[in-house]
């Protein structure tokens, strides 16, 4: 019952007492869910396609015989009348040495001969006066053997200086470096000024002619290189390709790679260039194999410790988590054993972003596409604003 001597509230403030009520109300509610956007993907359907050659290894391309070649005699490197890259010719000049130390050793040798031919002289004409003598019995022949013994030891000590003399001049000839046959230089170790040693590497050259492609190869891919066998040999730049032969396999595997090096003769006329990059297949793996399920590495994902892809349903407009199991790689494709089946609509780019059960629209470019009218859809990550209307009601 209302107290009669109280004043009764006007209009204006009964409604400030709602307006207050409600703001109370709606402040102590909850905030309406954000909806998650849709967003929009591009997809393939599954369709069986060839597999090419599992086995595919990257090597390059190097000649068949490369030197490393220095000087036969230590000295100061004074020219290199080479550059890198430059093709040279056999019994052209590569390189020179001070060759002033060994022009000084070659005439002391010289000079070493000469008084070696001179005491050779003096024994043989004191041999040629004693054997006179000897024949008119004035001396014994135990003097006459003394001097034709002084006048061997004095054709021997010729024969010595002559041989040194010989060495000594060789010395000096190796001053200067020459190539040994039509090379081209790949490398250069030594510049002008510098004081090398005997054997120490100056150029690099590559020998023109045979070609080989070197690669490394896994301890458990090493059963399809045995030497002999026929490969194919594929450029990169280009389509081109050449047919090979394993000609050298390694006996051992290097120490940190833990793979095997093999050399592969290349055939052919027109031989690709030095370091050009190539890819090498084994012709008994090149035989197309049909009935594959092949997808690009972009729509795989890992969910845990299996690896998954989103399957699309047309009829909801939503993705699901898929778990499939990979073979092999074909290229830059992965090589599906089980886990998918034909016709399915699977996510081939922007697998990182969605959750289970989210709708989604289907990425169009310039023209509207049907769903099942491009068996194989271009590859790429292509995630943006949702159209305005879903793509199944277009």
């Amino acid at each position: 019952m209302s107290d009669p001597y109280l004043p009764k509230p006007s209009g204006l403030a009964r409604s400030g007492l709602l307006l207050v009520a409600a703001v109370a109300l709606v402040a102590c509610s909850r905030p309406a869910p954000v909806e998650e956007p849709v967003r929009a993907v591009k997809v393939m359907t599954v369709r069986s396609s060839a597999l090419q050659a599992s086995e595919e290894f990257s090597g390059e391309v190097r000649p068949r015989v490369e030197s490393r070649l220095g000087f036969r005699v230590a000295g100061k490197l004074v020219s290199r009348e080479v550059e890198l890259g430059q093709r040279v010719k056999a019994g052209q000049v590569l390189a020179r040495l001070d060759p002033q130390d060994y022009r000084l050793a070659a005439d002391a040798a010289q000079a070493q001969l000469g008084a070696a031919v001179t005491n050779r002289d003096l024994a043989a004409a004191d041999f040629k006066r004693f054997k006179e003598l000897r024949e008119q019995n004035f001396i014994s022949g135990a003097e006459l053997e003394r001097r034709e013994a002084a006048l061997k030891a004095a054709q021997a000590q010729v024969d010595q200086a002559q041989a040194q003399l010989a060495a000594q001049r060789n010395q000096g000839s190796y001053a200067t470096l020459v190539a040994d046959a039509a090379s081209v230089v790949t490398a250069v170790e030594a510049e002008p000024g510098q004081v090398v040693s005997a054997g120490q590497p100056v150029v690099r050259l590559a020998q023109d002619g045979a070609r080989d492609a070197v690669f490394a190869v896994p301890e458990d891919k090493l059963a399809v290189m045995r030497q002999g066998s026929a490969v194919v040999v594929r450029l990169w730049p280009g389509q081109t390709q050449l047919d090979g032969r394993v000609r050298e396999v390694s006996a051992s595997a290097d120490p940190v790679t833990r793979t095997y090096q093999v050399k592969v003769a290349l055939e052919g006329r027109q031989l690709p260039p030095l370091g050009a990059t190539v890819s090498v297949l084994p012709k008994a793996k090149n035989a197309e194999r049909t009935g594959v399920i092949k997808l690009p590495t972009s729509a795989l994902r890992q969910d845990g410790q299996t690896t998954a892809v989103w399957v699309l349903d047309a009829t909801t407009m939503t993705v699901r988590s898929q778990p499939v199991q990979i073979a092999t790689a074909d290229g830059n494709d992965a090589v599906v054993a089980a886990g998918l089946q034909e016709g399915l609509l699977v996510v081939a780019a922007g697998v990182h972003v969605l959750s289970p059960g989210q709708k989604v629209t289907i990425y169009r470019e310039k023209e509207a596409v049907s769903l099942t009218s491009q068996p194989q859809t271009a590859v790429g990550a292509k995630i943006g604003t949702a159209p305005s209307q879903p793509a199944a009601s277009r």
